[in-house]
């Protein structure tokens, strides 16, 4: 079916149609099409978040066999490798759906390298990442990439391309059970579930900006804020100023944020052990994220060397996560050599990290730890270990600005990610966007040297999750495994 010409209900122009088909005839010829092959889903165990998560991994083959999927207790989490984020999201959704007694199968559109498909998202992802990198440059931010990032992506054209090139990414789905419902963490595989005739697909949106981008129409989408809500219920100036037919009610549903159940049903106990540290005087721990393009590195080597003297003083520790990394530690060695003499590195190695969080409960920390993993799984999840053990998370305003943990947002790669600093500002779970060094070295100094920022955070937080916002990853499976019931 051509969901390209027409979007709920909203019919897009000739030269719009010619150019989304021109984009899909582009990828085709550079990559092939898959439509007349078969690949076949079968279930291999995932060694790292299985154990924790219960995820089994769907690998495809050209040989037929059985699949291994529970149909009616197996729930599909599609997703793609796209930095860290939908990564992230997509282990939101996994822990939710084993605490609730299903199997999380793990399908990454990302991770078949023979087929098409990952070919073209490898291709698109390329493009992304080498933008993100050149946002450093003040100049070509300004012009090109924050402007793509909020209004290119937001326009129904945008939407009209990836639905073709979305046809070439269905034939991974062609031999998955049809009715295993799938939540999708990222547009594209909600797409092509829904092009493959998935018969309950979940398209879990992420941001808190609207855009045509995420639409997935055929799918429930699913919005974590009520300012989103309202953007996506009436296509909000997704064709500039134009009146647009609105999205109907059925296809959206409001959740609350994604979180993984580890993290929300320890909250309370983990905010009372925040206030009860910085009460007591203990080393004040903060957690650094560092995504792989280094488009922010600056600003961390500047937050490293504005709290060295504490860091010597046994005042604060830092806890530094590079994913996976490692040259962006390097460079930040190299940068301040002054971190060598108080650095331990856990690197590589799991199950040490897994004894580090588990001991740093009850522990004073000091110094700075560092952390790189390079598999995938272990260099997204340990950022998930070390947020309940972190008394303030640094990070971007991205998919982490939706966490239950007190934030301190530095400035954004891409406009639509304000929106994320916007909503947790609002919530009081986190601070304004700090766009310039000098901010962010201001908001670090009233964590450390008051009181009332940490307590008035984690007060907040309870008081969120008292009311539901964070528990939006149970009531998308509740809602995927719904739409089955339901039919």
């Amino acid at each position: 079916m051509d969901r390209s010409s027409v979007i709920f209900g909203n019919r897009l122009s000739d030269t719009e149609i010619k150019k989304a088909w021109a984009s899909k005839e582009k990828y085709r010829k550079k990559f092939g099409d898959d439509e007349a092959k078969d690949f076949y889903p079968h279930v291999e165990e995932n060694p790292v978040i299985g154990p924790l998560l219960g995820v089994k991994n769907v690998a495809l083959s050209e040989e037929t066999g059985p699949t291994g999927m529970d149909v009616k207790k197996g729930l599909i989490v599609g997703n793609i490798r796209m930095g860290f984020g939908h990564y992230r999201i997509s282990m939101a959704i996994a822990s939710a759906a084993q605490h609730l007694g299903y199997t999380p199968y793990w399908m990454d559109l990302n991770g078949y390298p023979s087929t098409v498909c990952t070919k073209v998202i490898s291709a698109q992802n390329e493009l992304y990442s080498m933008g993100s990198r050149l946002s450093k440059n003040p100049v070509f931010n300004k012009l090109v990439w924050e402007p793509v990032n909020y209004e290119g992506f937001r326009a129904l054209s945008y939407n009209a391309a990836d639905q073709k090139n979305a046809e070439l990414m269905a034939p991974v789905f062609k031999h998955v059970p049809k009715d295993i419902p799938v939540v999708a963490t990222h547009v594209w595989p909600s797409q092509a579930a829904v092009h493959a005739g998935m018969r309950y697909v979940v398209n879990a949106i992420p941001d808190n900006w609207p855009m045509a981008l995420h639409l997935s129409e055929g799918a429930l989408h699913t919005i974590q804020c009520k300012n989103a809500y309202m953007g996506y219920r009436i296509l909000n100036g997704f064709q500039k100023d134009r009146v647009l037919n609105p999205m109907p009610q059925d296809a959206l549903l409001y959740t609350g944020h994604y979180i993984d159940h580890e993290l929300t049903s320890n909250i309370e106990e983990d905010c009372t052990r925040r206030v009860r540290r910085k009460e007591k005087g203990r080393p004040m721990r903060f957690l650094l994220t560092i995504g792989g393009a280094g488009a922010q590195k600056e600003i961390f080597a500047a937050i490293i060397k504005h709290l060295l003297p504490e860091i010597r003083r046994k005042k604060v520790a830092l806890l530094v996560n590079v994913g996976d990394y490692r040259n962006v530690w390097e460079e930040l060695k190299e940068e301040l050599p002054a971190m060598g003499k108080y650095s331990m590195e856990h690197f590589n190695n799991w199950e040490r990290t897994l004894d580090f969080c588990e001991n740093a409960y009850d522990s004073d920390l000091i110094g700075i730890h560092g952390f790189w993993h390079e598999d995938i799984f272990k260099a997204v999840y340990a950022t998930n270990l070390l947020m309940r053990v972190a008394d303030v998370l640094v990070t971007k305003p991205s998919e982490l600005a939706f966490y239950p943990i007190p934030k301190l947002f530095i400035r954004r790669v891409g406009k639509h990610e304000m929106w994320g600093a916007i909503h947790s500002a609002e919530l009081g779970d986190g601070t304004l966007e700090c766009r310039d060094i000098p901010h962010t070295l201001q908001m670090l100094d009233l964590f450390l040297h008051e009181d009332w920022l940490l307590q008035e955070m984690c007060d907040n937080i309870v008081t969120n999750d008292s009311i539901g916002i964070y528990d939006g990853a149970y009531r998308v499976v509740e809602a995927a495994m719904g739409l089955r019931e339901e039919d």
